[in-house]
């Protein structure tokens, strides 16, 4: 487990953009069960987290059309939550950071941490951007 005083600043980068942290394995289930389009993070402490998948994730939400829903879970610290989290993202193996697209509960983008790494944010940013344009 990371420790709390590093962990916070970056959950904040997302939370105080409109994410809903979400801490227990519950929140995380009734979030992705959500009707409408929920866009989930899988945050962590790793470089490609604060300077790709954060950032991208959080441009990705100046167009037009964006998820109704923001939520994330931190790897490494919200340990139950994550668990929880990876059950919604299968067939896909556990991989953070990653950032997932549901609508109506059903996973319909993905991008995990190999997509992620070595792409600036405005390239995360426009991925994302064109699933909502399709699912949004």
């Amino acid at each position: 487990m990371y420790p709390e005083d590093l962990v916070m600043p970056m959950k904040a980068e997302l939370t105080d953009k409109g994410f809903q942290d979400l801490t227990t394995p519950e929140a995380v289930d009734n979030a992705i069960k959500k009707e409408g389009t929920t866009l989930l993070m899988i945050n962590s402490v790793c470089g490609c987290a604060a300077g790709a998948a954060r950032p991208g994730a959080v441009f990705s939400l100046t167009g037009d059309k964006k998820p109704a829903n923001l939520v994330t879970v931190f790897a490494g610290y919200d340990k139950d939550a994550v668990d929880e989290a990876r059950k919604f993202l299968a067939p896909f193996p556990p991989s953070s950071p990653c950032i997932a697209l549901f609508k109506d509960g059903e996973l319909v983008h993905m991008l995990e941490r190999h997509h992620i790494e070595g792409n600036p944010a405005g390239a995360i940013a426009a991925n994302l951007q064109a699933a909502y344009d399709e699912y949004c």
